[in-house]
């Protein structure tokens, strides 16, 4: 999951004036320029980086008057005006946010808010995204979601609230902030809400009726002076209303890509620092003076026949585009001690063998191999591989070498800057030969270091044994790729267009008129002007018909499930029929990209496409999976670990109880409810096994009755004591987490039992909130990482015993605790004794490891 962090800019730089501007005595530089403001900012946007470390990140300012000061003129009304000062360091700070590598925006018509709350939406709608908004003010607490949390900021420190703590705290939801303030009205924006009610009567009315509408709804329920105030203001409340709502759905010229962290341009940023005096912030950069490559200096050879090479060597490839499968290669650097060049890729295809000598070092090593494999080059003695050594010490790797470069100040230009954005162009080849060789020398120059860390950290067996090995088999997995029917998902999609379109009929019938459904606006003024169907909100510029509106009214109005179930059906059409059908490759299959540095946990991840995401829910979401099809003479084989990571549980907790289960195969859901509710466990009922199941995987992620309460729908109190009478029927349970989370305390970290480390700084947080947050993945981090580096192992042995019995049969996908094979019929029974017997025996523990293997014509066989 990716975070976006959405600060709010204007808010930090006004937080920053007034927190210096004592007096009048501003800080200034020696040009009598006003620097205070600028000053307390880039403090700001340096601790939010460094403390959230965001994959992208925006900065929204506002942009002079807006939509709601043209209908409202009194908006904002009042308010002083923005000293000269202040006024003076707004560009400045927009410049230094360019060079720190952070996209700044603004837009005619709307408000920062209305920025953040467009990009919101992305987290919202995208459950690959995690957002983060960054504010004091407190209109933006209306946006937090399940998706999206704020850090609230305070005079001193912050309140980080997730919608969880958010309604502990106000007992409402976020998004009735808006009804709160229609209500108690809001002095700074100069928004009137209902005179003579304030945020504790405002909250007391919305705790009980929850909307503005529903207050209004029951007027005469409501006793006293307050029912004559809410007469008297209804215009004003509603108006307010209007005024304080946010918009999700701003008119930016600007998307998610837009908006990536690139990290600073040190050279321009200093120079900025400079002008300004920030000499602190230079200090803190710490910049090494690292020796520059000269242009002049750089060779491309065009010739290897007398060429050769003795010494250990950095190897970087340079490709054009993102996606190895089907990028060209522009060519390859080599870099040592000695010597550099650049090898264009014509000249190393008329010279394949000469990367078969000497040791390498190089930056994604999965990268380089898949490439060069789609061309017929083949690779050997890598080494060390800088990529996966910065991933296991959790520095800050991506696709492109220059994050992790820059951050070891080897300034070296982003691929975007150098090729595009959308559309890649290809520079000079000298040009391309100088990027290539300063990766291939920022690889070379840090290997020792990076090495010494690793074994520093105990980690040579997860680099030298499990990742750099795996790195090979995922390869090999992603270049043999998995054979998928076109035909199979253009019937299944010719079907999900009749059940679309018939669906739309009936959707039409009961509105009485055609329309577009997918509008939600359109729709909105169906249901609930023309249909006359109760909104469940107050109604803003348009009604919003989100899964949240539809799924309180789709009991008691039919053409809301109708509704639901047209836009599960389309989805699975776009994404997956399409998706999936755009995918299919010249070869009839699809070759997705494993992702092996990504997640903190250490478990892969799949993309271009997300063949680990093929939906489960919905029957048509499985029958997807019948598209996924084995070559000729062979079957799809499906072996999944069962219940693995419950049986890590048992194995480092130490339950006797548990592990009894395990060893006796028994149902250890069923096995479980007994245990808590007393009963003999052929007398467990389904839903006493229901809620032993959703305690029994929930403890590995730390769940709270709260969060229980909502997986099972029952009282919070209920399940809280449902979790207590867990925890006491497994005292080992409790001891195991209560001993991680104070070792995670003592050591700043966690570790899987292979050694893998994920070092929290949630825990050194002052927020609780985030606290608990780093308890809860101190707690899952050893489990699922653990069971992530099992089934690495796994892999990896699998792999090597395919090739040493030479088996046609092959590896062709990995969905967490599943690996599935294109199995040759007659070496059906040799690959299940293989499979079988390797991935329960890769490591021992006091459970026994279970795996589960069904075979098929096509995955959906296979399960």
């Amino acid at each position: 999951m990716e975070k976006i962090v959405l600060v709010d800019g204007n808010n930090l730089l006004f937080r920053s004036y007034y927190a210096t501007a004592y007096n009048g005595n501003l800080m200034k530089n020696s040009k009598n320029f006003p620097t205070n403001a600028l000053f307390g900012f880039v403090n700001m946007i340096n601790k939010i980086i460094t403390e959230e470390n965001p994959v992208y990140m925006i900065v929204a300012f506002d942009k002079g008057k807006t939509f709601r000061h043209k209908k409202y003129d009194f908006y904002k009304g009042g308010r002083a005006e923005t000293p000269d000062e202040l006024k003076q360091q707004f560009p400045v700070a927009k410049e230094l946010l360019t060079k720190m590598g952070i996209k700044y925006y603004e837009i005619d018509n709307y408000e920062a808010d209305d920025i953040i709350g467009t990009f919101s939406e992305y987290c919202n709608k995208d459950s690959n995204y995690r957002g983060l908004i960054v504010s004091s003010d407190k209109d933006l607490l209306q946006l937090i979601t399940d998706e999206v949390d704020i850090k609230l900021l305070k005079s001193k420190d912050y309140i980080y609230y997730t919608k969880k703590s958010f309604i502990e705290d106000y007992k409402i939801n976020p998004i009735n902030v808006i009804d709160l303030k229609a209500l108690m009205g809001d002095p700074s924006d100069n928004i009137p809400g209902v005179k003579g009610i304030g945020e504790k009567t405002a909250l007391k009315l919305l705790e009980e009726y929850k909307t503005l509408d529903n207050i209004y709804e029951n007027i005469d329920k409501i006793k006293g002076a307050t029912k004559n105030k809410l007469i008297e203001d209804k215009d004003s409340a509603y108006m307010s209303y209007e005024i304080a709502t946010i918009v999700k759905d701003a008119p930016l010229e600007i998307n998610i890509n837009d908006i990536k962290y690139l990290g600073p341009n040190n050279e321009e940023l200093i120079k900025m620092y400079e002008e300004l005096e920030f000499y602190s912030f230079i200090k803190k950069m710490d910049i090494k003076k690292i020796k520059p490559l000269e242009k002049e200096n750089i060779k491309i050879l065009y010739d290897l026949k007398n060429k050769t090479i003795t010494k250990d060597s950095a190897v970087y490839i340079e490709i054009l585009g993102t996606n190895y499968h089907t990028s060209k290669i522009l060519g390859l650097s080599i870099y040592n001690d000695e010597e550099n060049f650049f090898i264009p890729f014509e000249t190393l295809k008329n010279n394949p063998n000469f990367l078969s000598g000497f040791n390498k070092y190089t930056y994604d090593l999965k990268k380089i191999y898949v490439s060069l494999k789609h061309n017929n080059i083949e690779i050997k003695n890598i080494t060390f591989d800088t990529l996966i050594a910065g991933y296991l010490l959790e520095l800050n790797v991506k696709d492109d070498i220059a994050y992790l470069a820059n951050t070891y100040d080897y300034q070296i230009p982003f691929y975007e800057e150098v090729y595009g954005k959308t559309k890649f162009t290809e520079p000079n080849i000298e040009d391309i030969a100088y990027g290539a060789i300063l990766k291939a020398k920022f690889i070379y120059e840090t290997q020792k270091d990076f090495e010494e860390k690793i074994n520093k950290e105990n980690m040579k067996e997860l680099l030298y044994n499990i990742e750099m090995p795996l790195s090979y088999v995922l390869g090999d997995m992603e270049y043999n790729g998995v054979n998928v029917e076109k035909t199979t998902l253009q019937k299944m999609g010719q079907e999900l267009k009749i059940k679309i379109e018939n669906l739309t009929k009936e959707i039409y019938n009961l509105a009485g008129e055609e329309f577009n459904i997918s509008s939600p606006k359109q729709l909105g003024e169906i249901l609930f002007e023309k249909l006359q169907i109760p909104y469940p909100k107050r109604k803003k510029e348009s009604y919003s018909t989100n899964a949240e509106i539809l799924n309180k009214l789709k009991e008691k109005y039919p053409i809301i499930n109708l509704v639901l179930d047209y836009r599960m059906y389309t989805k699975l059409y776009s994404t997956y029929i399409e998706g999936l059908s755009n995918s299919i490759a010249s070869d009839n299959k699809i070759h997705t990209i494993y992702t092996q540095c990504l997640t903190r946990t250490g478990r892969l991840s799949s993309i271009e496409p997300n063949l680990q995401n093929i939906p489960t829910r919905s029957e048509y979401g499985k029958l997807i999976k019948k598209a996924f099809v084995a070559s000729k003479d062979s079957v799809i084989l499906s072996s999944d670990y069962s219940q693995i990571e419950l049986r890590i549980l048992a194995h480092v907790s130490n339950v006797e109880s548990l592990i009894d289960a395990f060893k006796k195969d028994y149902d250890i859901h069923a096995k479980t409810a007994s245990d808590i509710f007393h009963v003999d466990i052929n007398d467990v009922t389904s839903n006493q096994r229901r809620m032993a199941k959703a305690v029994n995987f929930g403890i590995i992620y730390g769940i709270s009755g709260f969060g229980l309460s909502e997986n099972l729908d029952i009282p919070v109190q209920e399940a809280a004591k449902f979790i207590d009478n867990y925890l006491e029927s497994y005292p080992g349970i409790k001891d195991y987490m209560n001993k991680t989370v104070k070792e995670a305390y003592l050591n700043g970290y966690v570790k899987t039992m292979l050694g893998r480390k994920r070092i929290i700084p949630e825990l050194n947080n002052k927020n609780y909130m985030i606290r608990t947050q780093g308890e809860r993945m101190a707690l899952n981090t050893p489990i699922q990482g653990t069971s992530a580096d099992i089934i690495k192992k796994a892999m990896i042995e699998v792999a090597n015993e395919f090739k040493n019995k030479k088996l046609k049969s092959k590896m062709i996908l990995q969905v967490h605790d599943e690996l599935i094979f294109d199995c040759k019929n007659d070496e059906l029974e040799i690959v299940k004794k293989i499979v079988k017997e390797t991935m329960e025996n890769v490591t021992k523990l006091n459970v026994p490891l279970k795996v589960d293997i069904n075979y098929g014509i096509n995955w959906y066989e296979a399960k």
